[in-house]
C-alpha cells in the first residue's frame, strides 16, 4: 500500500541566495548586514564570498541575536558588568526578550554584575558594558521580528530574517526589512499543510503522522550547563505543539482539554538541503524496536550506575526481579505495560515512572526505590516503572539522531494523547494504572516525572512555548503536590517531610540554588512557594484518582552519564522519603 504523501517540498537555502543576489556587479562596494538562521561557521564564510565580490557584509543569527552577539563580537572574558535595556514590545510578553537572552547571565565571568532594564517598542537590545580595564562601550544589537497572525489567528511577534542595505550601484532601492528564510518558509508550508488537510471527524485522525524536515541550521554548545542553541530542537518543539493546537482546535476542544487523541505525530528535523515531507504511516511500518542491542549488558550495569536512559528489555528484567503479583496493560501500538503489586503492612503507595516518556530518569528511579523498598522487607506497594512504552520506543528512535534533544513529540501515548487523562475505552495503558490503585488501594500516588534540562522555545510562534510559559528554563528539583478534597492538610505535610528528607541528598540544595539564580536573572523569581530551597505548589484537584498525589519534577530531559546518574538518585531519594512519610499520614483503609 502506498504511503500518502501530504506535502514534498524543497526550497531554495537562504544563505546561498543571498551570496547569489550580493555577488551580482551592481552590489559592488555596498554594506550588507543580515540576519538568518545560520550558525557562524556557515555565516563567515559567506561574508568571505562576499568580501571576495566587493561587498562588505555582516551576516547574523536571526535566532537568539544577544547569545550570539556576544559570543561572536564581545570581549566576554575582561568584563567587569553589564546594563542590559532589553526590548519590551506590546506584542511581547513583558520578559520575552530577556528570556530570548537566557543564558547570558551564565556566560559572564565570575564577579561580572548582569543588571536589566525593560525598554519600549525598539527592537534593540541596548548595550553599556563595562571592562576590568576601566573602559566603556555602548552598543546596540538588533533583534529582527516580525508582527504576524499565527495557525490559531493569534497575533506574534516571531523572530524572522531581514535585511538592510544601502542602494545598490545604477538605481535601485536600498533593503530594510524582514525576510521569510528557508527555515520559516519550511515551517508555515508544513503547518499550513497540516491544517487544510481534509482530516477525519473520529479521533484518531492517523496513526503515525511523519515531518521530515532538513535544513542547515545551528547547533552551538553552550558553556553553561546542557544549554545549546540547537535550531533542529526548535524547530521539532514548534512543529510538534503547533500541529497539536491545530488538531486541538479541528477536533472542536477547548485549549486546556487534554484529551484529545490525533494519533501520534513525529517530526524528525535534521541538517541538510532545506526541504519538508509529510507523510501517513501505519504503525506497522515502524522499526522503533530494531535499534540494536540495548547499550549495556542485561542485567549489567546496577540502576545506580546507569548513565543513559534504561532499554525496555532492562525495564522489563527489572520488573520481573522484583517479587510480588504481576499485573499488565496493552498500549496502542501492541507493548506490555508491566506493573506489580507487593503486600506489605504498611501503608500503600502506588509508584509510577515514564508518563511522560521523554522524561526518563523517573522510569529508573522508580525502579530503584522499589528495590530498596521490597529489601526493606515491610513496604506495601504497587509499581508501573514505564507506564508509556510507546512513547519511549520514540523516544529511543529520535535519540539515534539528536540524542541531547528535548524529543517532546514522545512526551505522549501513540494515541497523541496524554495518558492521566484518558477516560474512555478503549484504556490501553492507562488500564495498568486502574489495576494498579484497585489492588493496593493506596491513597498516594508518587509520579515521577521530568522537564526540559536546558531552554524550550518555539522560535516561529511567539518564541515562549504556549501554555508551558513555566517550563522555558530549568529552576531547579521541585515538587506538586494535588490532593482531593479534604486532603490539604496530609498534602501540606508531606510536602514538608519530604522536602527535609531532600535537602540532605549531598548536593541537591546546591544544584537547585544554581539553576534558581539564573532562572531569577532572566525570567523573574519564581512564582512558587518554596520549602527548604525547593519550589512547590499545592492545589486542590477534584479529578478521579488517589486522594494525594505527589509529582516529582527533575529537569532531565537530555540530560546523561553523571548528571543522568544524580536525576534518578534525586528521583529515588524522594519516592523513598515520600513513602515514609506516608507511614504516618495515611487514613486508615475503608472496611
Amino acid at each position: 500500500m502506498d504511503t500518502p504523501v501530504l506535502l514534498d517540498l524543497q526550497v531554495p537555502r537562504t544563505l546561498d541566495a543571498w551570496v547569489r543576489q550580493f555577488e551580482a556587479p551592481p552590489w559592488r562596494g555596498a554594506n550588507v548586514e543580515g540576519w538568518l538562521f545560520e550558525g557562524p561557521d556557515a555565516r563567515r564564510a559567506a561574508e568571505q564570498r562576499l568580501r571576495a565580490a566587493g561587498v562588505r557584509a555582516r551576516l547574523r543569527s536571526a535566532y537568539k541575536p544577544l547569545v550570539h552577539s556576544f559570543l561572536e563580537d564581545v570581549d566576554c572574558a575582561r568584563l567587569v558588568a553589564v546594563h542590559l535595556t532589553y526590548p519590551a514590545p506590546a506584542h511581547a510578553a513583558p520578559r520575552r526578550f530577556l528570556l530570548e537572552a537566557y543564558p547570558l547571565a551564565g556566560l559572564l565571568p565570575a564577579g561580572c554584575t548582569l543588571q536589566c532594564t525593560p525598554g519600549g517598542e525598539d527592537l534593540h537590545y541596548q548595550l553599556d558594558l563595562t571592562y576590568g580595564s576601566g573602559e566603556r562601550v555602548e552598543a546596540r544589537v538588533f533583534a529582527p521580528n516580525r508582527v504576524h497572525t499565527d495557525h490559531l489567528g493569534s497575533t506574534q511577534l516571531s523572530p524572522t530574517g531581514w535585511l538592510r542595505t544601502g542602494a545598490p550601484q545604477g538605481g535601485g532601492a536600498a533593503l530594510d526589512g524582514p525576510q521569510a528564510t528557508d527555515c520559516e518558509q519550511l515551517f508555515d508550508h508544513a503547518v499550513r499543510t497540516v491544517q487544510q488537510h481534509p482530516w477525519p471527524v473520529q479521533e484518531p485522525y492517523f496513526e503515525r503522522l511523519d515531518l521530515r524536515v532538513d535544513l542547515p541550521g545551528i547547533e552551538l554548545p553552550l558553556a553553561v550547563g546542557h544549554e545549546c542553541i540547537s535550531l533542529a530542537e526548535a524547530l521539532h518543539e514548534d512543529l510538534y505543539f503547533s500541529l497539536l493546537e491545530v488538531f486541538q482546535r479541528h477536533s472542536g476542544r477547548a485549549a486546556s482539554d487534554r484529551r484529545l487523541q490525533p494519533g501520534q505525530i513525529v517530526p524528525d528535523v535534521r541538517h541538510g538541503a532545506p526541504a519538508v515531507r509529510i507523510a501517513l504511516q501505519p504503525f506497522a511500518a515502524q522499526a522503533q524496536d530494531r535499534l540494536g542491542p540495548p547499550p549495556e549488558p542485561l542485567p549489567g550495569t546496577p540502576l545506580e550506575r546507569l548513565a543513559h536512559p534504561a532499554h525496555p528489555q532492562r525495564i522489563a528484567a527489572e520488573m520481573a526481579r522484583l517479587p510480588g503479583q504481576r499485573f499488565a496493560a496493552t498500549s496502542r501500538q501492541g507493548r506490555a505495560v508491566l506493573g506489580l503489586y507487593h503486600r506489605g503492612p504498611g501503608a500503600a503507595v502506588f509508584i509510577s515512572g515514564g508518563q511522560h516518556a521523554n522524561e526518563t530518569s523517573g522510569v529508573v528511579g522508580a525502579l530503584r526505590a522499589a528495590q530498596q523498598l521490597q529489601a526493606a522487607g515491610s513496604a506495601h506497594f504497587a509499581l508501573i516503572a514505564l507506564e508509556n512504552p510507546d512513547g519511549y520506543a520514540l523516544h529511543r528512535e529520535l535519540c539515534v539522531q539528536h540524542p541531547r534533544h528535548m524529543q517532546h513529540a514522545a512526551r505522549y501515548s501513540a494515541l497523541g494523547d496524554d495518558i492521566e487523562y484518558r477516560e474512555q475505552a478503549p484504556l490501553y495503558e492507562r488500564a495498568a494504572r486502574e489495576q494498579a490503585l484497585a489492588l493496593s488501594g493506596a491513597q498516594l500516588h508518587v509520579n515521577l516525572h521530568g522537564y526540559p534540562a536546558h531552554e524550550w522555545t518555539r522560535p516561529l510562534t511567539g518564541y515562549v512555548p504556549r501554555g508551558f510559559g513555566l517550563w522555558t528554563i530549568p529552576k531547579g528539583f521541585f515538587l506538586i503536590l494535588r490532593h482531593r478534597p479534604g486532603w490539604q492538610a496530609e498534602g501540606r505535610a508531606l510536602l514538608e517531610q519530604v522536602c527535609a528528607a531532600l535537602a540532605r541528598v549531598p548536593g541537591l540544595s546546591a544544584y537547585n540554588a544554581r539553576q534558581m539564580a539564573l532562572y531569577a536573572q532572566h525570567a523573574g523569581e519564581l512564582p512558587f512557594e518554596q520549602i527548604q530551597g525547593f519550589a512547590c505548589t499545592q492545589s486542590e484537584n477534584p479529578l478521579p484518582g488517589p486522594p494525594v498525589t505527589l509529582i516529582t519534577e527533575f529537569p532531565d530531559e537530555t540530560v546523561a552519564d553523571g548528571d543522568f546518574r544524580f536525576a534518578h538518585t534525586v528521583q529515588c531519594a524522594a519516592v523513598l522519603a515520600a513513602v515514609q512519610a506516608w507511614q504516618g499520614l495515611a487514613r486508615p483503609a475503608a472496611g
